[in-house]
C-alpha cells in the first residue's frame, strides 16, 4: 500500500511481494535478450558502454506479462492505482540499466552536461525533453507515474535511483506558473527551460536527496514531476552479470491537463 506520506515526499517504496519477485524471474530471460539485441545495443548503448538506456526495450503485453510470466501483480496494481486511478494498458517498459564504471560521458554530451551527470546525478524531470543545439526544454511526454520494477541483484552503491524529495511540489508550481493561461494541448510549444532551471536550482538547495536501491520484489513509485537521477557506481559496487537493471513503467496522461491537475 502507497502511504500518505507519497504526496508530500513524491516517492514510496512498495513492501516486497512474492509475486512480483516471480514476476521479475519471468522477465529477467527477456531482458538479457534485449541487453544482447546487436540492434537494440546500437540504439541503447550509451555513456561509453556504461547505461543501456533501453526505451521500450522490454517484451512485455499490456498486462505486462512478459515470454508467458505472470501480470503484473493485483496488488501493486492496487497500490498505483490508490493514488493515480486505474492502470492503463502498458506499454513496453524502459530497461534502464547500469555498468560498473558509469557514468561515463554521453556520445555528443557537452562537458558541462558531462559534469552534471556525475555530481548531480543527471537529475531531471521525464518527459521534459532538450531540444535544439541548445537544449530548450518543452512538454513531450505527459506522463501519469513512473514505477520501477528491479530485474538483477545489485549493492545499494551499484548506481542506484536517487529521488529530491519534496521536489516533485516545487516543479509543479513552477510549470503552473509557466503554463497559465495556456490550454493543454498547447503546452508542447511553451519553451519551458528557464523555469524548469529555477525549480531544479530551488529543488537542489532545499530537498533531500534520497537514494532508493532496490532488489527483484521491490517496487518503487515516483511522481511525474519529481526531480530524479541515477548515482554514479559506487568504488567496489558489485551487481548480476546483466548490471543494475530496473523496468520502468512510465505511462502517458490521457488528457494532457492531468500533468499538473492530477495527484
Amino acid at each position: 500500500m502507497v502511504t500518505g506520506d507519497y504526496a508530500a515526499r513524491g516517492w514510496a517504496r512498495l513492501p516486497f511481494d512474492a509475486t512480483l519477485l516471480s514476476w521479475a524471474r519471468a522477465a529477467r530471460p527477456a531482458a538479457r535478450a534485449a541487453l544482447a539485441d546487436p540492434a537494440l545495443r546500437a540504439r541503447w548503448l550509451d555513456c561509453e558502454g556504461t547505461w543501456f538506456v533501453g526505451v521500450d526495450a522490454l517484451a512485455n503485453d499490456a498486462a505486462g506479462r512478459v515470454a508467458g510470466g505472470p501480470a503484473l501483480p493485483e496488488g501493486l496494481r492496487a497500490a498505483v492505482e490508490a493514488v493515480h486511478g486505474p492502470l492503463p494498458p502498458l506499454h513496453r517498459a524502459q530497461l534502464s540499466t547500469v555498468f560498473p564504471g558509469y557514468p561515463k560521458p554521453r556520445a555528443g554530451e557537452s562537458t558541462a552536461a558531462s559534469r552534471y551527470r556525475a555530481t548531480r546525478d543527471a537529475a531531471h524531470v521525464d518527459g521534459l525533453l532538450p531540444e535544439g543545439p541548445e537544449r530548450r526544454r518543452h512538454l513531450r511526454e505527459p506522463h501519469r507515474w513512473i514505477l520501477g520494477l528491479p530485474l538483477t541483484d545489485a549493492d545499494p552503491e551499484a548506481a542506484p535511483l536517487v529521488v529530491w524529495e519534496g521536489s516533485h511540489a516545487i516543479m509543479r508550481e513552477a510549470f503552473a506558473q509557466a503554463l497559465a493561461g495556456i490550454a493543454p494541448q498547447d503546452w508542447g510549444a511553451v519553451d519551458l527551460t528557464e523555469a524548469y532551471h529555477a525549480a531544479r536550482r530551488t529543488a537542489f538547495e532545499t530537498c533531500r536527496r534520497v537514494p532508493l536501491p532496490a532488489a527483484p520484489g521491490d517496487a518503487v513509485l515516483v511522481h511525474r514531476l519529481a526531480l530524479h537521477g541515477v548515482a554514479p557506481w559506487g568504488a567496489g559496487a558489485k551487481a548480476a552479470p546483466e548490471g543494475r537493471c530496473i523496468a520502468y513503467f512510465r505511462p502517458l496522461c490521457a488528457d494532457p491537463g492531468d500533468w499538473l491537475a492530477a495527484p
